[in-house]
């Protein structure tokens, strides 16, 4: 039997990996994250429990990877959705779209994600993760930012705000409300991304609803060295 070459097998790693990815982010959706096991995962993904540890150190590392993946593949969709956006503008607000429609649909696994990045061990840096920073920093340079490295912190920690405020046990706020907030900031029209069926809600100009000028203000951010670890 002839040898299977290295891009081969390179591939076939590949691809364990990403059922791996994939069957966490089944099963800590389905079960939460304390009720899945390194060990439900292998089975769920076909693959032996001892390949769990040859690709990633912990069940954190695996479960944030497998977020960080699955943001990006949603955020990547999004931007490459016909007709591809031409305009910067419209970039931003399907990448801000993106995100928060993952906070909306998938409530249990994001939770656990926001939940797990507050953890001692924090956050973890994984090629995953990597990929979801290019991306939405290239969409904050194709928005205009004379700075990206400044501005695409900024960014994340705002989605990351936005994202909490949804899933907040008790006390959730609208995605609508989030989202037409930073739309304001960023001065970007109702219409662009995948707006929801409802009109703009009324916000912080006058309307009685909380105040979120300050969160929202790049400038206030900078002079306080805003920004954090993404998620």
């Amino acid at each position: 039997m002839t040898p299977r070459s290295a891009s081969v097998n390179e591939e076939l790693r590949r691809r364990s990996r990403e059922r791996l990815l994939r069957a966490t982010v089944e099963l800590v959706g389905e079960r939460g994250y304390e009720a899945t096991t390194l060990a439900d995962i292998a089975d769920r993904a076909g693959a032996a429990r001892g390949l769990v540890s040859y690709y990633f150190p912990g069940k954190r590392h695996l479960f944030q990877s497998a977020v960080h993946r699955l943001m990006h593949t949603t955020v990547a969709a999004a931007l490459e959705r016909e007709p591809r956006p031409a305009r910067g503008d419209e970039r931003l607000a399907r990448a801000i779209d993106a995100v928060l429609g993952l906070a909306r649909d998938r409530t249990v696994l994001m939770r656990a994600h926001m939940a797990g990045v507050l953890q001692p061990e924090g956050f973890v840096r994984c090629a995953e993760q990597q990929r979801l920073a290019e991306v939405l920093r290239d969409t904050v340079a194709r928005y205009g930012s004379e700075d990206p490295d400044a501005d695409y912190p900024l960014l994340r920690a705002l989605l990351m705000g936005s994202v909490f405020a949804v899933l907040l046990p008790g006390a959730p706020m609208p995605a609508e409300v989030l989202r037409a907030e930073l739309f304001r900031r960023y001065g970007l029209a109702w219409e662009l991304g995948s707006p929801p069926s409802t009109d703009p809600p009324r916000t912080a100009a006058g309307s009685g609803a909380a105040d979120f000028s300050g969160l929202f203000d790049l400038d206030a951010h900078r002079a306080g060295g805003g920004g954090g670890e993404p998620g």
